[in-house]
């Protein structure tokens, strides 16, 4: 199914890169520089948007900025944030009141982007736990044996993480993770397993072994996300 995405970054670059990326798919997009440019394009019904990429940067109060623009689309529309706009994790915690719990690298590489954006874009596909999950598109890294990769997150959820990839390790396998939540300072890191693998989708990681603190801090992000 065809979608309208807008695009809002300061730079034309990143701006430019998720439009390829979009258009490649056959996604249609609105790109947008400047915060009357963003509650223009959220307010016009003639052409609704389906999902809206946010630099918090464009405006003075980033929090502020996304709630205008929930006003301005009358709806609750789905909002990505750029994680490297993110100030705080106070600004994590008030845009979660929002039911704003999807973020994305700015500096994906392209063939990262669509992966990263799928979930937000067709989030029935991805609801594989009756357990509550956060869409997230972070960067993870993860170790099994001699084997180390990088992938971005599909969500998360206080038991476990998914993560996107074309080679997914195989169910049971044993590893360990290292992410950091947006607005944090810290990596979280644990051991996990491999619950369910797809490569089509990537794979499913229940966690094993986390420090309590990082638990705490994981359990909050996931609470507050729903």
């Amino acid at each position: 199914m065809n979608k309208t995405i807008l695009i809002a970054h300061r730079h034309a670059g990143v701006r430019d890169r998720f439009a390829a990326a979009l258009a490649d798919a056959r996604h249609s997009y609105i790109t947008a520089d400047s915060e009357a440019a963003v509650q223009e394009a959220a307010a016009d019904r003639d052409a609704p948007i389906s999902l809206a990429l946010i630099d918090l940067g464009l405006a003075q109060d980033g929090v502020a900025f996304v709630r205008a623009l929930r006003e301005h689309a009358g709806r609750a529309l789905p909002v990505v944030v750029f994680s490297g706009t993110v100030a705080s994790a106070d600004q994590v915690r008030a845009l979660l009141s929002f039911n704003v719990a999807g973020y994305v690298n700015e500096h994906a590489a392209t063939p990262q982007i669509l992966p990263a954006l799928a979930p937000h874009l067709f989030p029935d596909s991805f609801n594989r736990r009756a357990s509550p999950r956060v869409i997230l598109g972070i960067p993870v890294s993860y170790r099994s044996g001699q084997t180390i990769a990088g992938a971005l997150t599909l969500n998360i959820g206080k038991g476990g993480l998914a993560v996107r990839t074309m080679t997914p390790l195989a169910p049971d396998t044993l590893l360990q993770v290292k992410f950091r939540l947006p607005g944090t300072a810290r990596d979280i890191e644990g051991d996990g397993r491999v619950a369910w693998s797809d490569r089509k989708v990537g794979m499913g990681i229940q966690f094993e072994k986390v420090d309590p603190a990082d638990q705490g801090e994981i359990d909050a992000f996931v609470d507050k996300g729903h």
